[in-house]
């Protein structure tokens, strides 16, 4: 991990983000070690995120319709 990686994850921090927000915003970023290692420490975030996905607007059956704007 670098200086700046740090400095971002203070800063993300400040932001309140969910934890499992943060993993899936992780996994899509990841490269291919990365989410491989990710993939197996959380698989129901990864099949979650995949369905989430491949759904109009990211949502599933079943959830509750929330409106929210992007923090930064």
């Amino acid at each position: 991990m670098s200086h700046y990686d740090y400095i971002k994850a203070q800063e993300l921090e400040l932001h309140d983000i969910p934890f499992y927000g943060l993993i899936m915003a992780a996994l899509r970023k990841a490269d291919t070690d990365n989410l491989n290692a990710l993939k197996d420490a959380f698989p129901q975030v990864w099949t979650e995120l995949m369905a989430r996905y491949n759904a109009p607007g990211g949502e599933l059956p079943g959830d509750e319709r929330h409106v929210t704007q992007p923090t930064f």
